[in-house]
């Protein structure tokens, strides 16, 4: 079975798109169209901008959902997704990718997803870090025994998870998992603390503009990061989507689901080959792909 998956937040690159662009009438309309709906320029960014410019949260979004959602739609014929999934703000290009959302309302909740976090993150001070060679437990019992706010916040492969939380808890926390025998734990150069407690201002933003929008029935179904099993109700993806900017992002999960529900192929769409990574490291077996 084909499986398509996309790539989150910090798959960008200066020039992503670019080549897509000038190679596809079909993506320069599309680029074009989110221009308009976005109400600025977001390709000059993409192709011309410095790393610094495509970092902020409310450009980069955006732009790796367009790289991704995009590339799907050039694919034309070649692009028959049996199942799908995306990491964190690559769920919603899954959703466009698999019919649940149009191309315009998924681009403008991304934007209003992306204003929300940043609005979130600029509350209380707050952050990220990635922890590296402790099993999941050992992770989610030192946070537990941390005073303040951090919990486990990106299950990406074994051995692999990333913590959020205030910045004092996090700092804290990574002192503890060195402790508790991990080979590291570092702080990471992001805004603020994603998937965790910290984002409920921007959780109860999303939610109302999420509820606005119209869901269709999926083509196949979409593994869902708060699940990490296939749903297809539409009703469902929109209840698991809201929950997600608080909930942790259950990646190995989803792929060991998704092998257990027969996927053979795993196409990574979107900038970068991040997934395709961490899907090697879930299952060494796996065949995996970039489009």
């Amino acid at each position: 079975m084909k499986a398509y998956v996309f790539p989150g937040q910090g798959a960008q690159f200066t020039g992503m798109g670019k080549d897509l662009y000038e190679s596809s009438a079909l993506a320069k309309e599309l680029f074009e169209k989110a221009n308009e709906i976005l109400g600025f320029r977001i390709t000059d960014i993409m192709f011309e901008g410095t790393a610094e410019e495509l970092k902020e949260t409310k450009v980069t979004q955006p732009a790796v959902f367009l790289h991704s959602v995009i590339l799907a739609k050039t694919l034309g014929e070649d692009f028959k997704p049996e199942m799908v999934a995306g990491h964190s703000l690559g769920e919603f290009s899954a959703l466009v990718a698999n019919g649940t959302l149009s191309f315009e309302d998924g681009l403008k909740l991304v934007s209003q997803r992306a204003l929300a976090m940043q609005k979130a993150c600029e509350i209380t001070p707050s952050t990220m870090a990635a922890v590296l060679g402790l099993a999941d437990n050992i992770v989610e019992d030192v946070c537990a025994s941390i005073d303040g706010i951090v919990v486990a916040a990106n299950y990406n492969c074994p051995g692999q998870l990333v913590i959020s939380g205030e910045t004092s808890a996090v700092e804290k926390a990574c002192e503890a998992m060195k402790a508790a025998g991990a080979k590291r734990a570092l702080i990471l150069p992001v805004g603020g603390a994603f998937h965790s407690p910290m984002m409920e201002p921007a959780r109860e933003e999303l939610a109302a503009a999420i509820e606005a929008t119209t869901f269709s029935t999926p083509i196949c179904p979409v593994y869902q990061n708060v699940t990490a099993s296939a749903v297809s109700d539409a009703n469902e993806i929109k209840k698991n989507l809201i929950i997600q900017l608080t909930a942790p992002v259950k990646w190995t999960q989803s792929v060991q689901q998704m092998i257990a529900d027969g996927a053979t192929l795993f196409t990574e769409v979107g900038p970068g080959k991040v997934l395709a990574g961490l899907i090697n490291k879930i299952d060494k077996e796996a065949v995996t792909a970039n489009a």
